[in-house]
């Protein structure tokens, strides 16, 4: 065994990898021992209704697979590379392991098909002999060379012909009378075609090696069109023979009846031995290469050994874990049971690949350029089609199977897959044109955002150390549906450090579920770095509506800071400017303090806070994220006001809805209530246009604690 990249892989043409692959899957068990069950159910008008619709729908899946596979180069694993290349790997994770469990599986259901067929001549053989020997021989085949398993195909292909042969040579007889109408009483024409359609279901065949292919873009589309278009015609033309052939009530009730009928029955039962057998080899070489695929994006467990491959490409270690699944299946002796299931996990697969061509569509990037175009119309409908045959088949099974994907994809994504595909995928495009239609929708609706507000913090960073002091405060009244966009500010010298750290600052918010983004500028100073900056940013899709500033620690740094603020207020965007307390901190977090200013003593029902609604609703998420109680605070130095202070604020807080809240009143002047207020982990303040940071300081001493002051946009609201 050596590893993958020292192997010599072998590769394969249309006709070889795709097109008899495909074709010998397609014309299967169901040909032979169901399509005159068929007939006679529904009549030949019925049967052929159901095979066209059955595959119309797997055509236009494969029409979605030949536009996808002419745009790139999808690499290793069919569908589940196709559905990675554009959804992800979590996606195609998810399509992936269901795809191949069905893959195995329906390798155990084929060799009990031909089981069934090798004991129409020899009833006494022991079925678990015959069983595990085709397995064994299979799985010699396939261990030992793909390129030996594709020529045994040759001669399968040839045996399935001189099956045809021999039923054409038979003669067609007087059409019966029934033979264009449904007999009476009829099974269900859905419970039919449920019967009927996984013979359909054989497409992927050859794109399964995709991988091995000298050229998938042109290998895949002609190959499975090419198989599809001829599968089509011999299930259309043998239905008329059967119809023909026999009454009704015979075929109804003789599964063998091509073998009774046709000129040389021996033919055609190796015909039904021959296409169950190549269908089993084709499962188990497709099922390998789909886990060999996977493996190569650390999608299961023991990846790194599932990889590797023998001198002559074979990927052997994949090929025995899925001897082993199929082993086990074997021993269960019936797979009726989840017969119903196989097929749901291929539908959903084919139902995906439909659903990854419109969204390519949809968002019109030029990276998506297929040399085939083919009209939304056709994966629609194929999209469609997949469902509806879910559901009509087997709802339950349907729902299980969706729940069961559903299942991989949470799984998938708490392992935060970090490989990706080359060229990566399109959720990133496919997530900014919803936004984009949302944005643009957004625009033409009224201008008031008041209902729709988030805080979205615009953070200036010119020191990462002093800022990590900060950022858990930040993120606590952001938290969970705000956003950070992290403002890297370069006044000079080497910006080595901010182009380092600040990253790591996005990622740690990142990381506790918050949307962050962040630049670095370059600016002659501070202020207008931040200015400048908030003007570009005025204008984008989603601007950030607060600035968040420290506390400055110099002269020079003051007058940037009320610039800042200045500037700010021209752009309706409000202001946050942190205070620590050099010692306390914030504590435990668990009490909070809202100091109401003078100019909303005075509010009454139906008017508009002036410069309060921010403090007010950074307090609700601090409660909230906090899981805190807050004191709303009002300094009236007249008594005579206190009552009528009192009741307007009852009807603030009623009107705010704020939890776990209580209200004092305190008859003093505000700079001498200060510090006689209760010990609080933070207070909170309003923000005036020209802060004096000397009071400012002062009112830190005297609280004994870390001070927030905020200053509104008139864009936001406490009330709504």
């Amino acid at each position: 065994m050596t590893e993958r990249a020292e192997a010599e892989i072998p590769t394969f043409g249309t006709v070889k990898g795709v097109l008899v692959p495909t074709l010998l899957t397609i014309l299967g068990v169901i040909m032979y021992l169901r399509l005159g069950w068929v007939v006679g159910n529904v009549g030949l008008l019925g049967a052929w209704s159901i095979i066209l619709i059955a595959f119309g729908i797997t055509t236009a899946t494969a029409l979605s697979i030949s536009s996808i596979v002419s745009n790139v180069r999808i690499g290793a694993g069919g569908a589940y590379a196709i559905i990675t290349r554009s959804l992800g790997l979590e996606i195609g994770g998810s399509i992936g392991v269901p795809l191949y469990l069905s893959l195995a599986l329906s390798m155990a259901l084929y060799i009990f098909g031909f089981r069934e067929g090798l004991r129409y001549l020899f009833p006494e053989v022991s079925a678990l002999v015959v069983d595990f020997t085709v397995f064994a021989v299979l799985f010699i085949i396939v261990f030992i060379s793909t390129e030996i398993a594709f020529r045994v195909q040759y001669g399968v292909l040839a045996v399935i012909i001189a099956s045809l042969l021999s039923i054409a040579a038979a003669g067609l007889p007087a059409v019966p009378e029934l033979a264009f109408t449904r007999p009476t009483p009829p099974l269900s024409f859905w419970v039919v075609f449920a019967v009927f359609f996984p013979a359909a279901t054989g497409i992927m065949a050859g794109a399964n090696m995709s991988g091995e292919l000298k050229n998938p873009r042109q290998s895949i589309p002609f190959g499975t069109l090419a198989a599809i278009a001829v599968s089509l015609a011999v299930y259309l033309a043998l239905a008329g023979w059967l119809a023909g052939s026999a009454s009704p009530e015979d075929l109804a009730s003789d599964f063998t009846i091509l073998i009774r009928t046709s000129a040389f029955g021996l033919l055609v039962l190796a015909g039904l031995l021959a296409a169950t057998f190549s269908s089993a080899l084709n499962s188990l070489v497709g099922a390998s290469r789909v886990l060999h695929a996977m493996g190569e994006h650390d999608i299961l467990p023991g990846s790194a050994w599932i990889t590797r491959r023998s001198a002559a490409g074979v990927p052997r270690n994949a090929l025995l874990v899925t001897a082993l699944i199929v082993v086990a299946a074997l021993l269960l002796r019936d797979l009726n049971a989840i017969a119903p299931l196989i097929t749901m996990f291929f539908l959903i697969t084919y139902a995906m690949i439909n659903i990854v061509i419109l969204v390519e569509q949809s968002l019109g990037l030029v990276s998506f350029r297929p040399r085939l175009t083919i009209p939304r119309a056709v994966p629609l409908a194929g999209a469609a089609g997949c469902l509806f045959a879910m559901f009509v088949i087997n709802p339950l099974f349907s729902l299980f199977a969706v729940v069961l994907v559903g299942a991989f994809y949470a799984v998938l994504i708490q392992r935060h897959l970090k490989e990706t595909p080359p060229y990566g995928d399109v959720r990133s495009s496919l997530f900014v044109a919803l936004a984009e239609w949302a944005a643009k929708k957004a625009q033409t609706l009224p201008s008031s955002q008041e209902r729709a507000w988030r805080p979205n913090l615009l953070v200036p960073v010119d020191n990462p150390t002093e800022f990590r002091g900060v950022s858990a405060f930040a993120r606590d009244i952001t938290y969970p549906s705000g956003s950070v966009s992290i403002l890297g500010v370069h006044t000079g010298g080497e910006d080595r450090d901010l182009a380092v750290r600040i990253p790591y600052l996005a990622e740690d918010f990142r990381q506790d579920g918050i949307f962050t983004s962040w630049t670095i500028v370059r600016a002659a100073t501070f202020a207008v770095g931040v200015t400048t900056s908030m003007q570009a940013l005025k204008r984008t899709i989603f601007p950030p509506n607060i600035v968040f500033l420290r506390m400055p620690d110099s002269a020079e740094r003051e007058e940037e800071t009320v610039t800042i603020i200045r500037r700010a207020a021209e752009s309706r965007m409000a202001g946050v400017l942190y205070a620590a307390h050099p010692k306390a901190g914030l504590g435990r977090r668990r009490q909070i303090n809202l100091w109401i200013p003078e100019a909303c003593m005075a509010w009454t029902l139906g008017k508009k806070l002036p410069n309060c609604d921010l403090a007010i609703l950074i307090a609700y998420k601090l409660v909230i994220n906090w899981d805190a109680a807050v004191t709303v605070i009002a300094a009236v130095e007249d008594p005579e006001r206190a009552p009528a202070v009192r009741e307007s604020l009852e009807t603030l807080l009623e009107q705010a809805r704020l939890p776990h809240t209580d209200l004092l009143v305190m008859n003093d002047r505000f700079d001498a209530a200060l510090g006689s207020e209760p010990q609080a982990d933070l207070n909170i303040f309003s923000l005036t246009l020209d802060p004096d940071f000397a009071a400012i300081r002062t009112i830190v001493e005297k609280t004994r604690s870390t001070c927030l002051f905020c200053r509104d946009s008139t864009r936001e609201s406490a009330l709504v």
